[in-house]
């Protein structure tokens, strides 16, 4: 009798705990997992798209037209509207005689969505020289250093825009802080930023604002309202694929169900194109031990990767999983440094950082983490890397202080690469 008696307190312990752990509700969700395909016309492009000709000259028309395009683009994920988008506003950039500024800023940003960072910054730099719209120019600016790992020059163009009632200026010094580790000033100025644009009844920015804050919350461990929030994305936007992902990377990180996990994520692929959402699907198959759906995710992944449109787009990517999956070290290795020539990050460096230390390289890898990323960002999974460097380099006090660092962003890290942290 003691025994039973024993076994329901130890159930009634667990029930609790497994009580307390769940945030998320399906009934809150469900309704948004059902399958629709995202509209990718309207009387309003048809009316602009059928102004353009072979031998066009229309301005307004390629503007309007890219502008739709990049809205297709971030509705469906499908890689040809962002390219459409591009050969839209290349044209109004060749032919604008007004508004250039503004054409150059638009084709840059999509050069950005591109990872083309540095053809961006020349079109930045181009408006600057036209002056037209220098607060747009200026935000731009600072867009394209940070992406470039540029943080003093973002820096300057940061102070440039300052005016704390502006939401592009707070969304920037969010973003500012995030990159310091200051995430209570991240998220300070994130709030900031959202209730200017619900005031502004703006739908795209708050939107934009709701997501970006959840992420944020979540990374600070505040998955409630992390949750709360991607749940009131989807009330503005029932397709959003981010919001959802969010919720899928809550139940799985934090209440470890990945099966729930997979079933949202499922509902997102059926219509929308981003391959990264495959290398998702991959991870959590891992961590339920199902050795074929992960094998194929990933060839669901390498197969969409293959259209040339997606240019650099995936190298991150494709770099872990030569590393982590293919063991095609040299590949990576090559790989690599175009990441870092195209974007000299602490991110990229810790990819080449990394990929020498899987090819036994081990002096380069260390020199690498100690010329271009100790002290230079916070980014857990770059730190990560960091750390097994310095633990097959001997530097077992470095390791170690990461290792403990690291182990607090766990639910950021995921399950499967928190069993990494502790094995260092």
């Amino acid at each position: 009798m003691k025994y039973i008696s024993l076994f329901l307190l130890i159930l009634s312990i667990y029930s609790c705990n497994k009580k307390t752990n769940t945030i998320t509700n399906q009934e809150d969700y469900n309704s948004y997992l059902t399958s629709n395909t995202s509209k990718t016309t309207s009387k309003y492009f048809k009316l602009w798209n059928s102004k353009i000709q072979p031998d066009s000259m229309q301005l307004l028309s390629f503007g309007i037209v890219g502008s739709e395009y990049n809205r297709y683009f971030k509705n469906t994920g499908d890689i040809k509207f962002l390219k459409k988008a591009e050969q839209s506003l290349k044209k109004a950039v060749a032919i604008a005689a007004t508004g250039r500024a503004g054409y150059n800023r638009a084709l840059a940003r999509n050069y950005i969505s591109q990872h083309r960072f540095k053809e961006a910054l020349v079109l930045a730099n181009k408006a600057l020289e036209i002056g037209n719209g220098l607060e747009d120019t200026h935000s731009l600016l600072f867009d394209v250093h940070m992406e470039l790992g540029n943080y003093e020059e973002a820096n300057n163009y940061l102070k440039k825009i300052k005016n704390f009632s502006n939401f592009g200026y707070l969304i920037r010094l969010a973003k500012w802080n995030d990159h310091l580790g200051n995430l209570d000033k991240t998220i300070q100025m994130m709030e900031k930023a959202t209730a200017i644009a619900v005031a502004k009844k703006d739908k795209n920015l708050i939107l934009w604002s709701y997501t970006n804050l959840a992420d944020y919350y979540g990374h600070a461990g505040e998955l409630k309202k992390s949750y709360n929030h991607y749940l009131k994305s989807l009330e503005l936007d029932p397709n959003n694929a981010y919001a959802k992902k969010g919720i899928a990377w809550i139940v799985f990180s934090h209440e470890k169900n990945p099966k729930e996990a997979l079933r949202i994520l499922d509902s997102v692929t059926q219509n929308y194109k981003a391959p990264d959402y495959y290398i998702l699907k991959s991870e959590i198959a891992d961590y339920l031990g199902n050795e074929r759906e992960r094998l194929n995710n990933l060839d669901e992944f390498f197969n969409e990767i293959e259209n040339p449109a997606y240019g650099v787009m995936y190298n991150s990517y494709t770099i872990n999983l030569y590393l982590e999956d293919t063991q095609q070290y040299k590949k990576a290795i090559t790989l690599a440094k175009k990441e870092v020539e195209n974007r000299p990050t602490p991110e990229s460096y810790g990819y080449l950082a990394y990929s020498y230390l899987k090819n036994g390289e081990n002096k380069k890898a260390l020199q690498i983490v100690t010329n271009h990323i100790e002290n230079k960002t916070f980014e857990p999974n770059i730190l990560l890397q960091a750390a097994e460097v310095y633990k097959k380099s001997g530097q077992e006090k470095k390791a170690l202080k990461l290792k403990e660092e690291l182990l607090g962003a766990s639910y950021e890290l995921g399950p499967v690469t928190t069993l990494k942290i502790e094995k260092l």
